[in-house]
């Protein structure tokens, strides 16, 4: 750190017991349940932001019982105070639910530091590094001591910076928020006709009727063990596009040169740089010899959230893959948007609980990802890469643009944070 850096974080230098309260979570697991609180899980943390759909439920007897110490509220600051250490959320309004296990909450002293302030802090280059050095190595996991975070330094400044440097980060995820939820409506339109074209079989027939509803055709299909369309067909979808792994060798990491991108890299958001490992030159060609990612082509998780999927819109391309299947739909005019959606349907996750194997790591094989069986008519294909193509083009418009505000919002947040830029007042 330079001294003018220096200088300026040891400006409004104040500590985690200054600002906040305290509390942890509970040291076991109740039973689980489909409705009921959130049991909220350490895996729900993800770069700032809570996703609830990681998270359990819980009774009502055990939501009592979890919630003797703290029960989680409005601004609080959930943590993670082992594994995922420096993960952090705001816990959203008007959500029932309890700590789970790893799981800390900061109580902000709201005349001292504004919630999302607070959120901001903690994410900042300068507390994360506070929490490396104060991280105790064990020998199943990582964690940092509860008795010791209110000693952890932080850079609070007053209040009124803190409003002003908060609203701006808030805006740029706000908005970040708002397209996802956008781009989120956009697929489930594309769903929608996926599902009436495809799978009800309800596509415009020569006169613009409902082909199925309207008495067209149905013949028994044997592979698929339903009824299909007369004239169409079922084949195995590596017959049709191309379907690759990347490596599934640990490439040794290097200082620079080229991402690795795995399976926990695929984010719907995009992909996930910041946590990928780094390969050589040497590595980056060996890998891509024979799993060359280029635009227009699909990844596609193999191992860990199997079935996690990513369309590649980037023009510029400069990772290799692990771990990751790829499929080649820049190979194939017209069916990227089809089998982009087939991926993701129903018919596929129904596939998939059948083909999945390991007892200790869920995996998903190349063979059974190439022998999917893919129902075909090249004509309705293209119509639908013709009725969805202004859907996906919004989505990936939407996508480019998140991947620019958060580049944005990253190179931002450690200048805030350390006072070497400030927001003035407009």
């Amino acid at each position: 750190m330079l001294w003018g850096e220096w200088l300026r974080m040891t400006d409004f230098l104040s500590t985690i017991g200054d600002i906040a309260v305290i509390y942890d979570g509970p040291h076991a697991t109740p039973k689980k349940t489909e409705i009921g609180a959130y049991f909220l899980s350490i895996s729900s943390l993800e770069k700032g932001r809570l996703d609830l759909s990681r998270s359990a439920h819980l009774n009502e007897v055990d939501f009592i019982k979890w919630t003797k110490r703290v029960t989680p509220r409005k601004d609080d600051l959930l943590f993670s105070y082992e594994t995922r250490l420096g993960e952090v959320a705001l816990m959203p309004g008007e959500v029932k639910a309890c700590l789970g296990r790893r799981m800390g909450l900061l109580r902000p002293k709201k005349d001292k530091v504004i919630p999302q302030y607070f959120l901001y802090a903690y994410l900042s280059p300068h507390f994360q590094q506070v929490i490396a050095r104060n991280t105790i190595t064990g020998a199943t996991v990582d964690r940092i001591a509860l008795s010791d975070m209110p000693k952890f330094e932080i850079r609070i400044p007053p209040l009124a910076e803190q409003k002003k440097t908060a609203n701006l980060l808030f805006a740029i995820d706000k908005k970040i928020e708002l397209n996802n939820k956008i781009n989120t409506g956009l697929e489930a339109m594309a769903k929608l006709i996926y599902d009436y074209w495809f799978v009800q079989f309800d596509f415009p027939d020569a006169s613009g009727k409902p082909y199925k509803s309207s008495g067209g055709k149905m013949v028994y299909n044997e592979p698929l063990k339903r009824e299909i369309p007369e004239g169409w067909g079922v084949d195995i979808i590596n017959n049709v596009i191309d379907v690759k792994d990347g490596t599934h060798d640990s490439p040794k990491p290097a200082n620079e040169g080229y991402h690795l991108i795995t399976s926990k890299n695929l984010k719907v958001e995009g992909l996930d740089f910041e946590n990928a490992n780094i390969i050589s030159k040497e590595d980056y060609e060996s890998v891509n010899k024979r799993s060359k990612v280029e635009t227009g082509d699909i990844l596609f998780s193999m191992i860990g959230s199997i079935g996690a999927i990513y369309k590649v819109d980037e023009e510029n391309i400069d990772f290799a893959i692990k771990n990751v299947a790829l499929y080649k739909t820049s190979q194939k005019e017209g069916y990227r948007n089809y089998i982009y959606t087939f991926l993701k349907s129903y018919d596929m996750q129904r596939y998939m609980g059948n083909v999945i194997s390991g007892s200790i790591q869920k995996f998903i094989g190349l063979g059974a990802l190439r022998n999917m069986p893919l129902i075909l008519d090249d004509v309705m294909i293209k119509e639908f890469e013709k009725a969805t193509q202004n859907i996906f083009k919004k989505q990936t418009v939407i996508k480019l643009e998140n991947q620019k505000l958060t580049e944005l919002r990253d190179w931002l947040l450690p200048m805030l944070m350390n006072g070497q830029v400030t927001v003035k007042n407009t």
